[in-house]
């Protein structure tokens, strides 16, 4: 009979054995994981430092841009620093302004698609609250309120060309509402201060202008066209080149609005070139005067995109003695020299501006 004594000693030592090397397996898999883990943990903050980084990238680029854009505005100015009758005023529309003034010329809004169609909530505001804002300034002070409308608010026309009589044919819900409606409200509100508060109002219906100083990049047809040109890029036309514009230099308008300010005449009135262009005829034009060699690049056409644009002027001229006379390829040179000045000018400054797309109906893009 064999004595349990020494049998028991012997397995305890077993045991012992075998419970040190699990703990000290134990040990080295935990520090494996914890290794694995701040490994992992590491990658994942590399990643995400990557990924704030790109975000970071994304919020402070269009700023960049923005801040570029108030710069150009600044040197628009800058000529009439220090004229005893100039004063720069920083201010947002959609905020009151308490100050004394006899006339205002209420011409606060982003006017191009791309612009507009960018913070659609601001734009409504801009154009109502801000308009209630100038609104109530002009009953404050006593002054009389020129409001900056425009062509946007007879839609796709289906009255060609347009007069002041036309109501206009506008999707109210569709991507460029918040401009058409916007403006075609802000009338509104002008013709109920008129008859509710005694306001004198002024309101112009502004169609495409072009000329010196407007936004390189803003996205509307003339800026597009000058910039790809100039920079040897193809010339980009929404749709088939079909639908037409009327394009006045903004020394006209200027004359138009000075003097629908100094008239008797409160109801709406046109201010635009009746001369009527297709787009693709306007492209072809500006191609000839940069003297570029672009090709012309159609892209799926624009939503809402009117495809008709004239204005009937008839009242201008009779009310306000008022039509335009600067030739369209006179004011399209004074623009593209400009345009290369400015680019020049940018390009010493590491700044290259882009034109801006238009948003698009879906399909293929083909080039001519």
């Amino acid at each position: 009979m064999v004595s349990k004594g020494p049998l028991l000693r012997l397995l305890t030592a077993i045991n012992r054995r075998r419970m040190k090397l699990l703990m000290g397996l134990a040990f080295v898999a935990y520090v494996a994981s914890v290794w694995g883990n701040f490994v992992n943990m590491r990658s994942l903050q590399e990643n995400g430092d990557q990924k704030v980084e790109s975000r970071i990238e994304e919020a402070v680029a269009p700023l960049r841009e923005k801040i570029k854009d108030l710069e150009k505005r600044k040197r628009n100015v800058e000529h009439w620093i220090g004229h005893e009758n100039f004063e720069l005023i920083n201010h947002d529309v959609v905020e009151p302004l308490y100050i004394e003034v006899d006339q205002i010329y209420h011409l606060a809004s982003p006017a191009s698609p791309p612009n507009y169609m960018y913070n659609p909530i601001k734009t409504l505001k801009t154009n109502t609250i801000g308009t209630l804002n100038m609104l109530g300034l002009a009953k404050r002070v006593g002054a009389r309120l020129l409001l900056a409308s425009t062509s946007e608010v007879y839609g796709d026309p289906e009255v060609h060309p347009q007069n002041e009589d036309y109501w206009g044919h506008v999707n109210p819900i569709g991507p460029r509402a918040c401009y058409d409606e916007g403006k075609r409200v802000a009338e509104t509100m002008c013709y109920a201060y008129m008859k509710q508060e005694g306001v004198e109002v002024r309101v112009a219906r502004i169609f495409n202008t072009f000329g010196p100083r407007m936004h390189m990049n803003d996205g509307r047809v003339v800026s597009n066209f000058i910039l790809q040109a100039l920079q040897g890029e193809p010339l980009t036309v929404y749709g088939s080149g079909t639908q037409t514009r009327a394009f006045q230099y903004v020394s006209d308008l200027v004359n138009g609005l000075v003097a629908l300010m100094n008239s008797n005449v409160s109801s709406p009135v046109n201010l635009g070139n009746p001369e009527e262009h297709t787009i693709l005829e306007f492209a072809q034009l500006i191609k000839k005067l940069v003297g570029s060699g672009s090709e012309i690049q159609f892209l799926s056409e624009a939503q809402d995109d009117p495809q008709k644009r004239k204005p009937d002027i008839r009242k201008a001229k009779l009310l306000l003695g008022w039509e335009p006379v600067v030739p369209l390829e006179e004011g399209l040179n004074k623009a593209i020299h400009y345009f290369r000045k400015e680019l020049e000018y940018q390009a010493n400054n590491q700044y290259i501006p882009k034109p801006k797309p238009a948003r698009m109906k879906k399909g293929r893009t083909r080039h001519n």
